[in-house]
């Protein structure tokens, strides 16, 4: 048998331990689906959200952003699990499976939730913070775009972010599993794996405020979790 010297051996062991460094996760968010303290609904009339048992149920009519309380900064993996829900109910309409995440309010930089009765679920209040954006599904299941909102009212749609193949878009009644990675100067979103959206920002948002983003539907999320990543 073929020894393998003290020197390969110790390399083996280095290497082994710095790829796990490098990998390491650190768990920072979970089980906040339990407790509605956790969440600041913003909503227009008619709507409802439920936060109970480890789910999350909204039900809307005009609009309606839910942000997580909790101001995320840093390397972070954002998971869940989102069912859009169409079995012929009032709001059951396939679209919109939107969400925010690292927003910022120009306005009032010190108090994310200054303006949440003002904002109240009404699309347009939303154009002046700056965030990352993904419509997934928007336009009764016709379009999923990514859009990067400056804190100018500018949010342009670059065509690589435009999107109609069908294989973007939702299904319903199916749960499905969405990522959001950010890390430095990159971001990115996922659907069951497939990278839809990445992008390389040259003035990145490293920090802020997480929220799903719909209107007219009904949907599940699951599994909600936030990730440090190392």
């Amino acid at each position: 048998m073929k020894k393998i010297n003290g020197f390969k051996i110790l390399f083996l062991i280095t290497f082994l331990y710095f790829s796990a460094c490098q990998n390491s996760a650190t768990i920072l968010y979970d089980d906040v689906l339990s407790h509605s303290a956790n969440w600041v609904v913003e909503q227009q009339p008619k709507g409802q959200v439920e936060v109970a048992n480890g789910k999350m149920e909204v039900i809307d009519a005009k609009g309606c952003t839910v942000w997580f309380k909790h101001k995320l900064e840093g390397h972070i993996k954002i998971e869940y699990d989102i069912t859009i829900i169409d079995h012929n109910g009032l709001y059951d309409r396939v679209s919109d499976m939107n969400c925010f995440w690292m927003a910022n309010d120009p306005r009032n930089p010190k108090d994310f939730f200054k303006e949440s009765e003002h904002r109240a679920g009404h699309f347009p209040n939303y154009h002046h913070l700056k965030l990352y954006y993904v419509g997934y599904g928007g336009h009764h299941n016709s379009k999923t775009r990514f859009r990067r909102y400056d804190g100018n009212l500018d949010r342009p749609l670059r065509p690589e972010h435009d999107l109609t193949d069908k294989a973007f878009m939702i299904v319903a009644n199916k749960k499905m599993h969405i990522e959001i990675l950010v890390k430095k100067n990159y971001t990115s979103y996922s659907r069951d794996g497939v990278v839809v959206f990445e992008i390389n920002d040259q003035n990145p948002y490293t920090n802020g405020y997480f929220g799903f983003r719909t209107v007219n539907n009904h949907m599940e999320i699951e599994n909600f979790k936030v990730i440090k990543l190392h």
